[in-house]
């Protein structure tokens, strides 16, 4: 952006709405808790639009592949150090290095394989990223996320011999189901789990979520507008 254009009002006024809505979402909730994470979805999108939300103070961002958040977040740290960044996103093994090096946060581990190549570079990096277990709450074959059968089993690798520093449970409830039934499970799961957070709303149930103890949503159309399609990586 140079210094004749203006920033795009529409971004800062969807943003600022978006957060109005979770204030109002927390003053609903039957149990008080912490203030919600607002992670703005950036995938797709260029920095261009990203930057609007920067100039208006949001710190928080969340991107699906490690290479095109390479690609769009390597140096910003420099000029944004409060700057946090979360994979929401399937990782592969042979990209957890890169994923340690640049997130804060890595929601989506899901198998044991990845729970030790994460640990492995964690434990010999000076970064110390936090990690969530990605559950496939509604036992879907294409989406990607632990079973709820074995999520015990995985939580207790990744706190015994792994050794990977598990924060909470995040998912994606069925598009074309109630999601409500699904949050208040993750919710059962998470308690269950002595886990205190839990990532889980995006643009169309956020507030529901709020409503069954997210600690964390996902937005990013409603921030940012519909994606303009793959951010070239290379």
């Amino acid at each position: 952006m140079t210094s004749s254009e203006k920033p795009d009002e529409t971004v800062v006024n969807n943003l600022s709405e978006i957060q109005q809505r979770i204030s109002a979402a927390e003053q609903g909730r039957s149990i008080p808790g912490s203030p919600v994470e607002l992670v703005a979805v950036s995938k797709m999108h260029g920095m261009d639009r990203i930057q609007n939300a920067l100039d208006a103070g949001h710190r928080v961002f969340g991107e699906n592949r490690v290479q095109e958040a390479q690609k769009k977040w390597t140096g910003q740290r420099s000029k944004y150090p409060d700057l946090s960044l979360h994979l929401i996103g399937p990782l592969q093994t042979n990209k957890a290095a890169d994923a340690v090096d640049l997130f804060d946060v890595i929601q989506t581990v899901d198998r044991p394989k990845l729970a030790r190549a994460l640990a492995k570079h964690i434990h010999a990096s000076p970064r110390n990223p936090t990690c969530m277990i990605q559950v496939n709450i509604g036992d879907e074959a294409q989406k990607a996320g632990v079973a709820i059968s074995d999520l015990g089993d995985l939580l207790n690798q990744c706190r015994g011999d792994i050794g990977l520093p598990i924060i909470g449970l995040m998912c994606i409830p069925p598009a074309a189901e109630s999601p409500a039934p699904y949050f208040a499970l993750m919710a059962k799961l998470a308690a269950a789990q002595g886990l205190e957070h839990l990532s889980m709303g995006m643009t169309g149930d956020f507030e529901d979520a709020i409503k069954f103890g997210a600690t964390s949503v996902r937005v990013g159309t409603g921030i940012f507008g519909p994606r303009p399609g793959p951010v070239d990586p290379t």
